[in-house]
């Protein structure tokens, strides 16, 4: 049994989505951000950086994995899916794992924030974070231009961790306009039950934009 510690991002998607590809049982624990939950000495004990996603495996003595691409490459290992035994395969899902997590993530992260939620709009920061999130999705519509998935021809990790921050690139003011192997890869992993289970699991906030907006307001400006 896995405990999943998550909440309804695009980080904690991608955990709930590598469970249910890898046919893992999992419990869900949903931390709720407007309470500050994350921060709480319960969660900081699990992940010292008081961020989800975290997951504890119970049937490992308990052990604990937090930081997302951790978790994801401690899923493959135990599993032994969705994470090449070559090498060289391998170091590419692995590469293209980090290319998500060091670019991807954080550069929409900043744009969703600057776009949509931060009380000053900065122009130069939106165009900023804008432009190298459209720049990143170049990158990998080049990339799939000549492979079916991001490290080559087999759905791996990296696209696990990759389509749940694309699939949302119209809230960041992202464009795809022209990247015609990225949305094709974006739309056939949609369509896998995995991926339609996984960003649903745990169910997002309903909440209008306006709340939206004021929650991640008082966590940026802290």
């Amino acid at each position: 049994m896995i405990d999943l510690y998550t909440a309804a991002t695009p980080n904690g998607f991608k955990i709930s989505i590598a469970l249910e590809e890898m046919g893992l049982e999992y419990r869900v624990h949903k931390l709720d951000f407007s309470t500050s939950e994350q921060k709480q000495p319960e969660f900081i004990a699990i992940n010292p950086n008081g961020r989800i996603p975290a997951i504890i495996d119970r049937d490992n003595e308990d052990f604990v994995v937090f930081e997302s691409g951790a978790i994801l490459l401690y899923l493959a290992e135990k599993t032994g899916k969705f994470l090449p035994a070559d090498p060289k395969k391998r170091s590419q899902v692995i590469q293209w794992l980090m290319f998500q997590m060091s670019g991807v993530g954080p550069m929409m992260g900043q744009a969703n924030v600057f776009f949509r939620y931060f009380p000053e709009k900065i122009p130069a920061a939106i165009d900023r974070y804008q432009k190298e999130g459209r720049r990143l999705f170049e990158v990998m519509n080049t990339q799939l231009a000549t492979n079916q998935y991001l490290a080559g021809d087999e759905y791996t990790i990296a696209d696990i961790a990759t389509w749940p921050w694309v699939r949302i690139h119209e809230w960041s003011g992202i464009n795809m306009e022209g990247l015609t192997h990225l949305q094709r890869w974006l739309d056939e992993l949609a369509l896998r039950p995995a991926c339609q289970k996984g960003i649903i699991t745990p169910p997002p906030v309903e909440m209008s934009d306006e709340e939206r907006a004021k929650q991640i307001q008082k966590m940026v400006t802290k």
